[in-house]
């Protein structure tokens, strides 16, 4: 009788962050295993770009993924469950050691992500994965591991920390991103207003499923931006057909008035409230965490929006307990009001020292 698949074991799990925040990306990381469980020492090294979770017993990646959900982690651009590490590659011919490597695992894959760490070193590697690239995929075409018509089968993420050391690992699509590295490339549209719009649109197509986006960014919608000026996020919204009334008392771009979907009122967007329910509050205004989280609750817990994408801007020591004290400010009011939520917060590659968040009712 032929045997099932035994899933192949888990080292430990990789994360991917943005250089500087490996301490809260380490300690988030951490908080996690402990929540889920799972034994083993963090690896953090300063601006290196990335974390790892050494196991103490290796486990089949299945069973670790089911304990610990990689897709919650705030600090998380990328992340993957580490099968094996290569040191030493030979500079001249790293493809042989690599593909034997990958077939020890007794996996197939859906798709193969090449990365590095997005570093100034990490970059100047990128000539170089993009001649291997090809190359690595053409081999594990012809050696039946490569499956891009089986979505179901695990991502196969190789991650050269340098150019003698590689990680690899595994992925579910469902608990991490589908660009390498965490990173979208989204080109600057000529007429934003400024680049806060690919802040926006990063927001949209990390934090909504493509179900959500289809059903909640409907041209003919309503929608708010407080904290509005110059107009890049108000601007992201119109160009998808949502009339949008701007809050702040600064100037619009003139490439935003002229959308002709925007209304612009100079008024406080602490005190300010629609006559109407709107579909969306956006919310950029530069405050402090503890000012944005309970007026963002309210929104959404009052019915003055349905949903709302909305930024919180970090102080530079203690981010994650900074996060934890805003979610628990959300949790507080939507408990009041015995409301279900969905709370989805995230570090995306267009943020810096700021976390970009999705709040509905459930």
């Amino acid at each position: 009788m032929p045997t099932a698949h035994q899933p192949c074991e888990s080292l430990g799990l990789l994360v991917q962050c943005r250089p500087g925040f490996e301490s809260d990306a380490g300690l988030e990381l951490e908080t996690a295993a402990r929540a889920a469980r799972l034994e083993g020492k963090i690896d953090t090294q300063p601006n290196s770009g990335f974390v790892v979770l050494a196991l103490d017993t290796p486990q089949p990646h299945d069973a670790v993924r089911r304990r610990l959900d990689l897709s919650r982690l705030i600090f998380c651009r990328q992340a993957c469950h580490v099968v094996a590490v290569l040191d030493e590659l030979p500079e001249r011919d790293r493809l042989t050691p690599l593909r034997a490597a990958i077939a020890s695992t007794g996996e197939r894959f859906s798709a193969l992500l090449l990365e590095t760490p997005d570093t100034n070193d990490g970059k100047e590697q990128s000539g170089f994965l993009r001649r291997f690239g090809p190359l690595l995929e053409e081999a594990l075409a012809k050696d039946g591991l490569l499956r891009s018509d089986s979505p179901h089968l695990p991502r196969l993420h190789v991650f050269f920390e340098g150019p003698k050391r590689a990680w690899l690992g595994l992925s579910a699509s469902s608990e991490a991103s589908p660009w390498p590295m965490g990173i979208p490339r989204l080109r600057m549209p000529k007429d934003a207003p400024s680049r806060s719009t690919l802040k926006l649109a990063e927001a949209i197509l990390t934090l909504l499923s493509p179900d959500e986006q289809k059903a909640t960014l409907r041209p003919g919608l309503t929608a708010v931006d407080l904290g509005a000026a110059p107009g890049g996020w108000s601007w992201q919204l119109a160009s998808r057909g949502l009339r949008v009334t701007a809050i702040d008392n600064g100037p619009l771009a003139p490439s935003a008035l002229a959308t002709g979907l925007i209304d612009h009122l100079k008024v406080d967007g602490f005190t300010w409230k629609p006559k109407k329910p709107v579909e969306w509050m956006v919310c950029d205004m530069v405050e402090q965490p503890s000012r944005i989280a309970p007026l963002m609750a309210e929104w959404v817990a009052s019915g003055r929006c349905r949903r709302s994408i909305f930024n919180l801007k970090l102080p530079m020591k203690r981010r994650y307990e900074e996060i934890e004290r805003c979610r628990a400010a959300i949790d507080h009011r939507m408990r009041a009001g015995n409301i279900k939520y969905i709370l989805r917060i995230k570090h995306l590659y267009h943020d810096r020292e700021e976390v970009t968040c999705y709040l509905t009712k459930r």
